[in-house]
């Protein structure tokens, strides 16, 4: 079988010559599978609608991975879609042309640099993980910087030197690693690093006031290279052979902060709605935090003490589904920030639904509860502050799941520097920076009434004292002991359903 190439399409009646000749727009540090499944594959898709015309070049900052692999493709590589989407399957093989050439940035830096001085060039875009946008006193003028900030820099300056300060020629930066605010971090190093770099305070005003840093937030589910079973019909499936395939879930969503002047420059995202340029992004963060990231954490103990191992075969069991979807719609959606539509909440919501049940994803439920008290802090605890302050009682969903994650981190034994806990009779192992703390809270003499108060009164596990919520106390005491004398499963099939939002 021939590997997937430019020739390779044309033996099968597809000319995409014109494609292969657009001008390169786009620098992009990272060649990573999410990077080629979202924002590579917006510009795929606006490319074919005649809409941005334009290429990408990748940056390859680190060593890992085989560039060459690129090269043998023409940059080509199979985005292979497989999910449900409003409750239909959804089977879908996309050709991704938007990759140009691939640059190794320890062995093709000049190759790089020389990028700077293409007037094509608008938008710089990158995943270097959240290590990647971190401080480091690089000297730019001495070979090829070692961080990812020291090399848009290094890019910037000579851009500003070859086209004499023009403010035309300025970048939008979207950066997509995973942190909070990444556009606005990112600007304040690059500022603070030209500063280290004793660079003229022209350029600093240039880089200030002519490039524009995005705050942005990607939403989508990417496993990566086909595996198993599924992966391998998948691969059966193609025409060609394609050792850059990559598999993802059909949902997909780019929020980009921006004004009119960055839609102008970013206009492949008039060809696909996952695409989303709005001057404050803060809805779609606290949709995915909460109804996506939240969920997940809610429910994670109890799946996990229910005996489920993916979130997929946790969907597939009718009273689970049940808790799940009246947890998010009746619960988590109207304990949102003012201001975020309610419709649009339960829309999401529904989507979450589908992504959770994707038959093509094995999401593991104990890779889910790593750092589960953290995850619990940061996305749960301020839903719950809001229920109380509309309703002033406790939302029994999110105690149930509560009560599970107490549950969960109760340890049982400690071995070295490791904790465990214990589920019919099968014990796993907590990896949690709580883990000591509950360890040393579980006196066999307490009763459930003090174990509990001892542990909502923790500020480490929770960030605050939960044992001031209104009998909150008394539903968490309810829940834990009904988990050990009935189990978890009996918990979620007993809770009883709650009136939804409206989704039209």
């Amino acid at each position: 079988m021939n590997r997937l190439s430019f020739k390779t399409l044309q033996h099968q009646g597809v000319d995409y010559h014109a494609l292969r000749n657009l001008p390169e727009k786009v620098l992009q540090f990272g060649t990573g599978v999410l990077l080629r499944a979202l924002p590579d594959y917006f510009i795929d898709q606006a490319n074919k609608k005649g809409i941005f015309n334009g290429r990408v070049v990748v940056v390859k900052s680190t060593d890992q991975g085989n560039a060459g692999l690129f090269d043998q493709q023409d940059h080509l590589y199979t985005l292979c879609l497989r999910g449900i989407e409003e409750g239909e399957i959804i089977e879908e093989n996309v050709i991704c042309t938007a990759i140009s050439r691939v640059l190794s940035a320890s062995e093709q830096w000049n190759d790089i640099i020389k990028c700077a001085s293409n007037p094509d060039m608008e938008i710089i875009i990158s995943n270097t993980t959240e290590a990647g946008i971190q401080l480091l006193q690089d000297d730019i003028s001495a070979g090829v910087p070692q961080s990812f900030p020291g090399k848009v820099l290094a890019f910037l300056y000579e851009r500003y030197k070859v086209f004499k300060g023009d403010p035309a020629m300025g970048m939008i930066i979207v950066p997509a690693e995973l942190i909070e605010n990444n556009g606005r971090k990112l600007e304040a190093i690059l500022h603070e690093l030209a500063h280290l770099n004793n660079l003229e305070t022209e350029f600093i005003d240039w880089l200030e006031n002519s490039n524009v840093c995005c705050n942005s937030l990607v939403d989508r589910i990417v496993p990566g290279s086909p595996k198993g079973t599924a992966g391998e019909e998948i691969i059966r499936q193609l025409p060609y052979t394609d050792d850059l395939c990559v598999i993802s879930e059909p949902f997909a969503l780019w929020a980009i902060e921006g004004d009119e002047h960055v839609r102008s420059k970013l206009t492949f995202a008039d060809a696909h709605p996952g695409v989303v340029i709005e001057p404050d992004i803060e809805k779609f963060k606290e949709l995915k935090l909460r109804l996506l990231n939240g969920t997940h954490s809610l429910t994670c103990g109890l799946a996990l003490l229910s005996g489920f191992k993916t979130v997929r075969e946790a969907m597939e069991d009718p009273h689970f589904f049940t808790f799940v979807r009246d947890l998010m719609l009746s619960e988590i959606a109207v304990a949102l920030p003012p201001g975020i539509d309610q419709k649009a909440a339960a829309k999401f919501g529904l989507q979450v639904i589908d992504r959770f049940k994707n038959p093509y994803i094995d999401h593991q439920w104990l890779s889910i509860s790593v750092n589960y008290t953290q995850k619990m802090q940061n996305r749960v605890v301020p839903l719950l502050l809001r229920y109380y302050d509309r309703y002033g009682t406790a939302p029994k969903h999110m105690a149930t799941g509560i009560a599970a994650c107490i549950a969960l981190m109760k340890t049982t034994q400690k071995t070295g520097d490791q904790y465990y806990g214990n589920a019919d009779n099968e014990r796993y192992l907590i990896q949690d920076p709580a883990a000591q703390v509950f360890y040393n809270l579980s006196d066999k003499d307490h009763s459930t009434e003090q174990y509990v108060k001892k542990v909502l009164e923790n500020e480490f596990i929770w960030g605050q004292n939960l044992n001031k919520l209104n009998r909150f106390a008394d539903e968490i005491v309810l829940y834990l002991d009904l988990i050990e004398s009935k189990g978890v499963y009996y918990l979620i099939s007993g809770i009883k359903d709650k009136p939804l939002l409206v989704t039209e």
